[in-house]
């Protein structure tokens, strides 16, 4: 799977809503290996999209078309203060994939990564745990991007439920799991997309 995150401060919402749905009826049914989509507006401006393909040939074969390249222009135009672009095809997905068009909230974690094969590992002992102590996660998606950046998509209900099942206690073994999560992972934002459109 290829990964394609962008980010930045944007002044008109409405305006990228309507290139969302140009791009969902448009430009969607030509775009070879598309996955999904996740697009959320933090509630302090800054626009977060989270693009799937099944490969980076087939996301650079989308980004080469005339109507692709028009569209972008277009969005690009609504940032302020330019945009983040990162790229992964080192990306894990857990959960319920099929239902993440479903999500009610969406959590983007971003940060750096200290120690690679220690990430992987703890990722892995954890995943059973929250599948079991978090029915309000419905899965996510982590790229690992060039220069050991990282982002971890989280996919939940709703934000109700998600806050919900913070404040829920966790197992002792799933405590010890993510007391290691500092020492492998640096996180730089947190940034909640309470009204996210998946697709």
């Amino acid at each position: 799977m290829f990964v394609q995150v962008i980010s930045g401060l944007i002044g008109d919402v409405s305006q990228v809503r309507v290139l969302t749905r140009r791009w969902q009826t448009e430009l969607r049914p030509g775009a070879r290996g598309y996955l999904g989509s996740t697009i959320g507006v933090t509630d302090d401006g800054v626009l977060v999209s989270v693009m799937r393909f099944t490969s980076r040939e087939d996301a650079q074969v989308n980004a080469e078309r005339v109507e692709q390249a028009a569209w972008w222009e277009a969005l690009v135009a609504c940032f302020l203060d330019g945009i983040n672009v990162r790229d992964s095809d080192d990306v894990v997905v857990f959960g319920a994939r099929d239902r993440f068009d479903h999500a009610g909230f969406v959590q983007v974690v971003e940060g750096r990564v200290h120690d690679l094969p220690a990430a992987r590992q703890l990722q892995r002992e954890v995943e059973p745990f929250l599948a079991a102590e978090r029915p309000d996660l419905l899965g996510g998606v982590v790229a690992i991007h060039r220069l050991g950046t990282f982002t971890d998509v989280s996919y939940f209900v709703d934000e109700e439920a998600a806050r919900g099942g913070e404040a829920r206690p966790l197992s002792p073994e799933l405590q010890r799991l993510l007391s290691h999560f500092g020492g492998v992972y640096t996180v730089e934002h947190f940034r909640d997309l309470r009204d996210p459109w998946c697709f």
